[in-house]
């Protein structure tokens, strides 16, 4: 399963693809993880920077509560956050 929830925060696990024309959800990396497409590349962080900044908008969460569990410098990364009603939502559209 590509995240876990521990009370009110999850876990997403995320397959990273940096150099892409605009940042967006790509669809499942097999059961593992989701794929997201990132709007930067692969330099002294960018990429990570633009995917907090994705992943902050797009389920409604402060930037500074988004947090690297593991995989900073890898392309399958984990991130911590809040759960929000916005991630729930997500997760109906992701299993449609």
């Amino acid at each position: 399963m590509f995240y876990e929830r521990r009370g009110d925060l999850v876990s997403l696990k995320i397959k990273a693809q940096p150099g892409a024309s605009r940042s967006e959800f790509s669809g499942l990396y097999g059961d593992e993880a989701i794929k997201i497409r990132i709007a930067a590349a692969a330099v002294e962080g960018l990429a990570n920077k633009e995917l907090v900044k994705f992943l902050s908008k797009r389920f409604k969460v402060p930037k500074s509560s988004i947090k690297f569990r593991s995989g900073k410098t890898a392309k399958i990364k984990i991130l911590e956050f809040p759960y929000t009603e916005k991630f729930e939502l997500f997760l109906g559209q992701i299993e449609e």
